[in-house]
């Protein structure tokens, strides 16, 4: 029997994969997809985890990557605020990012496999999991859940929130594009739009990251046309109407994902243990997603120690890791959502927002604050 099996080859399992097995453990990740290629994501890195991922053993300064210390946010009439971020972040695209880290979990002794994981079973009376692909079955002391925003997985474990997603009223779609502009290179902006939020910021080289979230409805009003929801619907911002309209766009189309749910999610579903995305979908709003699903493979890969070497067993560690994880992410979590749902998406509330909070940067400043945390 294997020791982890981790699903899901995002930066969760990435990072979560090369801590145990530079501590000596027997780790498999499963990744349907050959590295590397591109995802949905806003490609904004706080600095926070800079520390982290150079004791990885990712050379982040040889990199070169740009230094974001600036964040402007614009209503959808174009009122916007600007304030300096005291720690701020930088960016890179996650075709780069969880490549390098691919090959450096190879490199570790992870071994990968590209399957899709279609099943996995704890089984209670031996105390370890049944895992299957389409082709082979795999058992396992621990699985650990890293597969994203949404996947059959979930229909499978029959997850609260996949079944609430197929029936809200209010779902999300996410686009995104890589592309050159005449943009600084220090700054992060967010614009709004009704139904919705637009986040560009440098990436390596000389190109940028455009990428939003806008409910599905709009989508549909639209003929289920992007180019056409983005006309009528983007380009009321000045701001969005602006850079599309000057940018070079560098993907022959947009990268999408459908029925996006910021419903809560449980922690641990059949003793599997969730991190990233699958542990909770982060909004945007919350800021930093890319970081807290690297210091949440951080939190967890501790108690995954401490259970396989028998310190503790394995209710123990599944209750330290939902309270740590909540310890560091719960009050973070809720902000984004209050934020999300109360003053931005709607044309009204964030042009309100917006042109209250231009006038209150301590405000401001104590949000920023919120969405950014310390090394760790």
């Amino acid at each position: 029997m294997q020791s982890v099996g981790i699903i899901g080859g995002g930066l969760a399992g990435l990072t979560l994969a090369i801590q145990l097995a530079q501590k000596g453990i027997e780790t498999t990740l499963f990744e349907k997809k050959e590295y590397p290629f591109h995802r949905v994501c806003g490609e904004y890195i706080a600095i926070e985890s800079w520390d982290f991922l150079e004791r990885l053993g990712l050379s982040i300064q040889a990199l070169e990557l740009p230094i974001i210390k600036k964040l402007k946010v614009s209503a959808p009439n174009g009122a916007f605020l600007e304030q300096p971020m005291k720690t701020g972040g930088f960016g890179i695209s996650r075709y780069t990012l969880d490549n390098l880290l691919a090959e450096l979990a190879i490199k570790s002794g992870v071994k990968i496999i590209h399957e899709s994981v279609e099943n996995v079973d704890f089984q209670e009376k031996e105390n370890f999991f049944i895992l299957k692909t389409s082709t082979q079955t795999y058992s396992y002391k621990l699985v650990c859940g890293a597969f994203g925003k949404r996947s059959n997985l979930d229909i499978f474990l029959n997850r609260d929130f996949a079944r609430a997603t197929k029936n809200a009223s209010k779902q999300f779609i996410g686009v995104k594009y890589h592309l050159q502009l005449d943009f600084p290179d220090d700054v992060i902006e967010l614009h709004n739009f009704s139904g919705g939020y637009c986040g560009i910021s440098k990436i390596e080289g000389d190109k940028y990251c455009l990428c939003y979230l806008s409910e599905s409805q709009n989508l549909t009003k639209n003929n289920n046309s992007i180019a056409e929801m983005e006309k009528n619907i983007l380009f009321q911002n000045p701001f969005l109407q602006k850079y599309f309209s000057e940018a070079q766009f560098l993907y022959e189309k947009p990268l999408t994902i459908s029925q996006i749910s910021f419903a809560s999610k449980p922690m641990i579903e059949n003793h599997i243990l969730m991190l990233g995305d699958s542990a909770g979908m982060i909004t945007p709003l919350c800021g930093n997603g890319m970081t807290m699903a690297m210091q949440a493979s951080h939190l967890l890969h501790k108690y995954i120690l401490s259970f396989l070497n028998g310190s503790i067993n394995r209710n123990a560690m599944e209750q330290a890791y939902q309270k740590d994880w909540h310890n560091t992410f719960g009050l973070r979590m809720k902000i984004g959502r209050f934020l999300q749902n109360n003053l931005f998406g709607g044309t009204t509330t964030s042009n309100m927002a917006i042109g209250t909070l231009k006038y209150l940067p301590f405000v401001v400043q104590s949000l920023i604050k919120l969405t950014h945390g310390k090394p760790y």
